[in-house]
């Protein structure tokens, strides 16, 4: 069923064990990470759907993270891992583990497409039967006897996006994909819905505003209240409205309510009143997206919404907005981009803090021109 595409009837350039698609009903793919990780992995169903329209194609990731795929024109079926299964105790943690492995078992896939270095892709490899299996080529013993394809990853960090990292499972199997790579984010109308009626509520309907999402859940990558107020200040004096959004946590408001309470003109703040759907429906209303590397950044690059960032301790190349005008706020500090949280493991990065507020400034007004926004 899945022999290697014969060099007598396919003329590609593809590995002497690729896979014939036509003979495939349905792919899994397993993203099981954090909610930017889940929708930098968004082009891959669109792909396939587009060379073998034939295909079902399923995902499974974390339950907090679905959002991020939720209404994803091709992807047929959306399984769930809980992020708190542990908490429930070992006998309900049994009970879901054995739900979800009955309901992978009924779909009879052909196709795994495992895109980390987690083992629950490996026992699923060998629990579902596949006859086609790909991952990332680890060191880890025994991993590579649970897969039948292996992909390269970059030797040295932040050499290569992550998209193009996760499109590398698809080129091992001898699917090269095409111009579109697009990230796919739809909010819903629902979200949209919300939105308009909040962005009514502020006057900002039809009007240009810019969303900033100060925090990070990891501190480390955010940069300091202080700048970020300052940076505010400066906008504002210049004419634009500013909406500004955060997750529901303590320290996200903490943060948020501090930038806040510097500030010298109103703003609006839609801290923690917003699911990730509606924060994506927002972006995609917004002039511009102004935060740090986390998740809303991406999800303003899948909205098309030009970007400006900051990069501290990650890095810019594996996790830089996709596809969409930005501009790369970093230091030139010789260290980074190290991966530590914060120095020394300090929390506190000085590639971050060093950052100005003129440069800053400088970038945002540099990409609204070059969008047309002014």
């Amino acid at each position: 069923m899945f022999e290697p595409v014969s060099a007598s009837t396919d003329f590609r350039i593809a590995p002497p064990d690729a896979v014939d698609f036509a003979s495939v009903k349905r792919v899994l793919i397993t993203k099981l990470r954090h909610h930017g990780d889940v929708l930098l992995a968004s082009p891959l169903p669109r792909i396939l759907k587009q060379q073998f329209p034939h295909l079902e194609v399923d995902v499974l990731v974390y339950d907090d993270t679905a959002p991020m795929l939720a209404n994803h024109p091709d992807i047929a079926q959306m399984h769930m891992v809980g992020r708190k299964w542990r908490q429930s105790g070992w006998l309900q943690q049994l009970l879901n583990e054995w739900r979800l492995l009955r309901t992978l078992k009924a779909r009879r896939y052909d196709v795994l497409i495992h895109l980390t270095d987690g083992r629950r892709g490996a026992t699923l490899a060998r629990q579902l039967g596949v006859k086609v299996s790909v991952a990332p080529k680890v060191k880890k013993r025994g991993w590579d006897r649970h897969f039948t394809h292996l992909f390269a990853i970059p030797r040295q960090g932040n050499s290569r996006h992550t998209v193009e990292y996760h499109l590398d499972a698809l080129r091992r199997l001898g699917v090269q994909p095409g111009a579109d790579r697009q990230l796919v984010l739809e909010p819903g109308a629902i979200a949209r819905e919300t939105i308009h009626a909040r962005l009514q509520h502020a006057g900002l309907v039809g009007k240009p505003f810019i969303h900033i999402h100060p925090p990070s859940r990891w501190f480390f990558k955010c940069w300091p209240v202080e700048k970020m107020s300052a940076l505010i200040d400066r906008l504002t004096a210049n004419g634009w409205p500013i909406v500004m959004t955060g997750a529901p946590t303590p320290t996200e408001r903490a943060m948020n309510a501090a930038i806040v309470s510097k500030l010298s003109r109103p703003i609006h703040d839609l801290t923690g009143q917003l699911n990730l759907q509606e924060l994506a429906a927002l972006s995609d209303e917004a002039t511009l997206f102004i935060g740090v590397d986390s998740a809303p950044m991406h999800i303003a690059a899948a909205m098309q919404t030009p970007v400006v960032t900051f990069f501290g301790p990650s890095g810019d190349v594996e996790w830089a907005p996709w596809q969409i005008s930005h501009r790369i706020l970093k230091s030139q500090h010789r260290c980074r981009p190290c991966g530590w949280d914060g120095c020394g493991g300090g929390k506190l990065s000085e590639c971050l803090t060093t950052i100005s507020v003129e440069e800053a400034f400088k970038a945002v007004q540099e990409l609204l021109v070059e969008v047309g926004a002014v």
